[in-house]
């Protein structure tokens, strides 16, 4: 199987009306909404180019207070994520998937996992948001981001993180054919340590 082009998969994002803008924008409103409800240490999965958070962060009163790290692989885009990141966002060239990669920067009050769900299997779906807790505070929100096209995974999302001690903010869908879900869930759960050794999932395709 060929690996995507995670470079060019960005430039939807530049396509106004396109799903990924429209989920976007979604996704931006929610960061901006725990920004403003006092968020100070944010995790990023599968960062891309910090599409997610730089843009809210930057325009935001609050940025100089705020500590985030972003974990991508592909160099292309952490390269234009630090290009753009302002102090105290460390853009870190790694795998994502592995809880070791946010020693230092979890517990976090914001957990980014956009883009991540649609990309495998359902199994580590579960398993990641089983893993979760080890990179939130008590309170802490989680963004995500799953399609809605069939077989439509979300409702079984939101059972899974119900069962790993979150409740539900919201969830937002797009229209049509390429409809995608945004959702946030807060973790009402104590802390967890973090397991540096486990690895949550891996991506298939």
């Amino acid at each position: 199987m060929t690996e995507p082009d995670w470079a060019a998969w960005h430039d939807a994002y530049d396509q106004p009306g396109s799903p990924l803008e429209r989920r976007l924008r979604v996704v931006q409103r929610q960061v901006g909404a725990a920004l403003d409800a006092g968020v100070t240490r944010v995790v990023s999965l599968c960062a891309g180019q910090g599409r997610d958070l730089l843009p809210v962060l930057a325009a935001h009163p609050r940025r100089d207070e705020v500590r985030a790290r972003l974990v991508e692989l592909d160099e292309h885009n952490v390269d234009v994520a630090r290009s753009i990141a302002p102090e105290g966002v460390e853009v870190v060239c790694g795998d994502a998937a592995l809880l070791g990669a946010y020693e230092g920067a979890a517990p976090a009050n914001l957990v980014l996992v956009c883009g991540v769900f649609g990309n495998i299997s359902d199994a580590d779906v579960r398993r990641t948001i089983g893993l979760l807790p080890q990179l939130c505070a008590p309170g802490a929100a989680v963004v995500w981001t799953r399609s809605r096209r069939a077989p439509d995974l979300v409702p079984q999302i939101c059972s899974w993180f119900a069962d790993g001690g979150f409740e539900a903010v919201s969830t937002e869908s797009g229209p049509g054919d390429d409809a995608y879900c945004v959702g946030t869930h807060r973790y009402l759960g104590p802390p967890v340590a973090l397991e540096a050794g486990e690895r949550m999932f891996t991506f298939v395709r």
